[in-house]
């Protein structure tokens, strides 16, 4: 007995020499070379350990030094100066779960995450960076500080999955946007991430946001806040917005913009001001039952166009928007509306549109613009009252250029667009000014009355006073998309060096006043010239002469 208690007593001091050989062996680089081998091995990971170190003072921890896993695809999954495994007696019946990780000073790719087999009661990050491509989100973040509670990447899509994060960065860039002093805090359960806390820096300002996500990956944002976003971009205003098409499904609570100044290509806005309340994004379209939009801003420029104060009230609703407001000053004048847009039909109706002091000249290509297909969502539109005062009307083309100065109008029940092309398809307009020139001809007091049904466009009563004469006139356009037009003018007493400016140019050597009569028609087909589809006749006396011309086809006879 006394043998078999030597021998066995041999046997532990041997196996006590060999646990502490192999204690002292694992702490040198031999050692760490050696557990580098066996894990790669086992994990079909490639895996690089330059010293392994363990302290009595913390028995239930061990420290892995200048921690590398790899893929297959040689991508870095984890790279730390600094790895704290926290060990406990899981450890016996699952080697991969540890009681805690600690991963400092290095880098790691969370979308490879689910290839490691590890898991951890807790899951801590010190100063480490982190980069993340999930669902062509792409966000790269430094000075990570924070961790998950657990940490168990296999689990994360399961409905019993059930955790609390929370994570701080001293700098992140969220496609391609940068932004300082982030955090997040939230919990994860029943495939549910419920965002508690979210906050960052971001183009000189601030967001912060309070939100969740459902096991479908639809968003529900309580509320968004931007304060003093300064933002720069070289994308148009429409590449700009364009993102927004692709989100995912959400319900936007409240989005509240304070004090935002954007600007881009051919664009900008200046101290915006906006409150989004109660809308659904969903497949690139919007929804709601009972939304509403507020919206302000010192300027607001898009090309050509310039708003300054601009103010927008909207109602949002399934049926459409009900413009409760819109106010602006543009071109030193006021503009200000309310109406209704209805979603099915895709119909605007304007109850009254206001037009005040405006000092416009229009562009260049303002007749493309008006020939041009309206957008998609827009059929038609209605005002049912229209007022303007004060006007200064100018044209530079210098074809045919013209002014009209304090121009004055009223209309009513006026169709103005209709399957999406700009027109006077119905109601009636009176028009009139103290003073017009048109292609260096003056005219005092013009007035015009126009009126439209489905079949015709009729120019009445139009009038004006030029040198010591009148001139009286009236006109119909077709409906048609010949849009054939008959016109006629005629003259008391006006000056006769009007006509060479209004197309007659063989009539120069005519002086004086003179009575006549001008009869034609002509077509403003698109795409078809104007001067080859003019037929006309015009009878002329003087004091000495008298004159008989005919037009066809754009060609004297």
């Amino acid at each position: 007995m006394k043998f078999l208690g030597k021998v066995l007593f041999t046997l532990l001091i041997l196996i006590l020499l060999v646990i502490i050989a192999g204690y002292i062996l694992l702490q040198t680089r031999w050692g760490a070379g050696w557990v580098s081998r066996q894990l790669s091995e086992s994990s079909g990971l490639q895996v690089k350990i330059s010293q392994i170190e363990h302290d009595f003072s913390h028995p239930d921890h061990l420290i892995l030094h200048n921690v590398t896993l790899s893929s297959d695809q040689q991508s870095h999954l984890l790279v730390a100066q600094r790895v704290d495994l926290g060990l406990a007696l899981t450890q016996f019946s699952d080697p991969t779960h540890f009681a805690s990780i600690l991963l400092s000073q290095g880098s790691l790719t969370l979308g490879n995450t689910h290839e490691l087999s590890l898991q951890a009661d807790k899951l801590q990050l010190s100063q480490m960076s982190v980069s993340s491509t999930h669902n062509g989100q792409n966000i790269q973040a430094t000075q990570v500080n924070g961790g998950i509670i657990p940490w168990q990447p296999a689990r994360t899509e399961q409905p019993t999955y059930k955790a609390t994060f929370r994570a701080s960065a001293g700098s992140l860039v969220f496609n391609g946007i940068p932004a300082a002093n982030a955090l997040i805090e939230g919990q994860v359960e029943n495939q549910q991430w419920n965002i508690t806390r979210f906050g960052m820096d971001v183009a000189r300002g601030s967001v912060t946001a309070r939100a969740k996500r459902d096991a479908d990956g639809r968003w529900d944002i309580a509320n968004l806040r931007l304060n003093n976003i300064r933002l720069q971009s070289d994308k148009t205003a429409h590449d700009f917005l364009q993102p927004l098409s692709s989100l995912p499904d959400m319900q936007l609570g409240r989005v509240d913009i304070t004090d935002a100044r954007l600007e881009g290509n051919n664009w900008a806005v200046t101290d915006l001001d906006l409150v989004l309340k109660n809308i659904r994004l969903q497949q690139g379209n919007w929804q709601s039952d009972d939304g509403s939009l507020e919206m302000n801003a010192s300027s607001l420029i898009q090309g050509s166009l310039k708003l300054n104060d601009p103010i927008i009230s909207l109602n949002l609703s399934s049926q459409g928007i009900a413009l409760a407001r819109f106010s602006s000053r543009w071109e030193k004048g006021l503009l200000r509306t309310q109406g209704y847009w209805n979603r099915r039909e895709k119909a605007l109706t304007l109850d009254e549109v206001v037009i005040a002091g405006l000092e416009y000249t229009l562009p260049l290509n303002w007749h493309d613009f008006w020939m041009a297909p309206l957008p998609n969502w827009l059929n038609s539109v209605t005002v049912k009252k229209l007022s303007a005062s004060r006007n200064l009307l100018i044209d530079i083309n210098p074809e045919f250029p013209f002014q009209i100065t304090s121009l004055e109008g009223s209309g009513s029940d006026l169709l103005l667009a209709k399957n999406q092309q700009w027109g006077m398809w119905d109601g009636s307009l009176d028009l009139n000014a103290m003073n017009a020139t048109f292609n260096r001809v003056d005219l005092r007091h013009p007035s015009l009355t126009l009126s439209a049904d489905s079949h015709q466009l009729h120019a009445t009563e139009f009038s004006a006073f030029n040198g010591n004469g009148i001139l009286e006139g009236a006109a119909t356009v077709s409906q048609n998309a010949d849009r054939q037009v008959a016109f006629q003018l005629q003259s008391r007493q006006a000056d006769s060096g009007l006509l060479p400016h209004w197309g007659w140019s063989w009539l120069t050597a005519l002086q004086g006043n003179s009575n006549f009569q001008l009869n034609g028609q002509i077509s403003l087909q698109q795409g078809l010239p104007l001067k080859s589809s003019l037929s006309a006749t015009l009878n002329l006396t003087t004091d000495s002469t008298a004159i008989q011309q005919k037009i066809m086809n754009g060609e004297m006879q």
